[in-house]
C-alpha cells in the first residue's frame, strides 16, 4: 500500500508512522530523516537545506523532488511505502502522482492527522532532542531525568533551531499557507483520511487502521 502522511508539524506524524511501518512492513520516507542526516554529514544538499529549514522555510521543490523520486525507486520500495513530510505543496503532489502514473503506481490512501495550532505551538517549543542519539524529550510531557543530559547515551540534550518559538511560528504559517492546500488536492481525489491528533496515539491508530482496512487491494 503507498501511503502519505499529512499534518502540521509537531502533529504526532512521526508517531504514527512509527505504528504504521511496523502494522503494514512499507518503508518509512522521511523528507525530515534524510536532510537531518545530510546536514550532520555536512554534504552539499545538508547545508542548502539547514539554511531554509533553520529559517523555517520549505526546501525548495527540485530538490525536494529528486530526492524522493530516486528513493522510491529502491526495491524495499516495490510493494509500498509510507510518505511523511513530502508532498508539501500541490505542485509537488502533481510531481509525485506524474512519476508514479510513469511507474505504474498510485497513492492508495492519504492519512491526515489534525492538530489546532495552539497546541502545536507548546508541544514543539518544549520539544528536546538528544544531539548524540536523537533521543526525544519535551520539558513537560517526557522531560530528561537530569536536565540537559539524554536517559539513553548520556549526550546533550538541546533545542534544534527549528524548534525555538520563532521559527515554530513561522513553521506553521508556512504550513498553513503552502501545505493545507494539499487537504483539498487529496480530498477531490478521494483519498484523503482525517483524524483528530489530540486524541490517544493508541485511539488515532486504531481509527487509522480501519480506514486502511477498508481499502480494496
Amino acid at each position: 500500500m503507498n501511503l502519505i502522511l499529512l499534518g502540521p508539524p509537531g502533529a504526532g506524524k512521526g508517531t504514527q508512522a512509527e505504528l504504521l511501518v511496523e502494522r503494514f512492513k512499507t518503508p518509512h520516507i522521511s523528507t525530515g530523516d534524510i536532510f537531518r542526516a545530510a546536514i550532520k554529514e555536512g554534504t552539499p544538499l545538508g547545508t542548502e537545506a539547514k539554511r531554509y529549514m533553520d529559517s523555517g522555510q520549505l526546501v525548495p521543490d527540485e530538490v525536494v523532488i529528486g530526492i524522493v523520486n530516486e528513493r522510491l525507486l529502491k526495491s524495499d520500495c516495490k510493494n509500498g511505502f509510507l510518505l511523511d513530510g513530502f508532498p508539501r505543496t500541490v505542485p509537488q503532489a502533481d510531481a509525485l502522482d506524474r512519476f508514479l502514473q510513469s511507474n505504474g503506481r498510485k497513492i492508495d490512501a492519504v492519512i491526515n492527522i489534525e492538530v489546532e495550532s495552539a497546541v502545536l505551538l507548546k508541544r514543539l517549543t518544549g520539544r528536546r532532542v538528544c544531539r548524540n542519539c536523537a533521543a526525544v524529550y519535551h520539558i513537560e510531557s517526557k522531560p530528561a531525568k537530569n536536565t540537559g543530559i539524554c536517559d539513553h547515551c548520556g549526550g546533550e540534550v538541546y533545542q534544534r533551531d527549528d524548534d525555538a518559538p520563532a521559527t515554530v511560528s513561522k513553521r506553521l504559517e508556512v504550513y498553513a499557507a503552502q501545505t493545507e492546500p494539499l487537504i483539498s488536492y487529496y480530498r477531490q481525489k478521494g483519498i484523503l483520511h482525517s483524524f483528530d491528533g489530540i486524541k490517544p496515539i493508541k485511539e488515532v491508530f486504531e481509527k487509522v487502521c480501519q480506514a486502511l482496512g477498508a481499502i480494496p487491494q
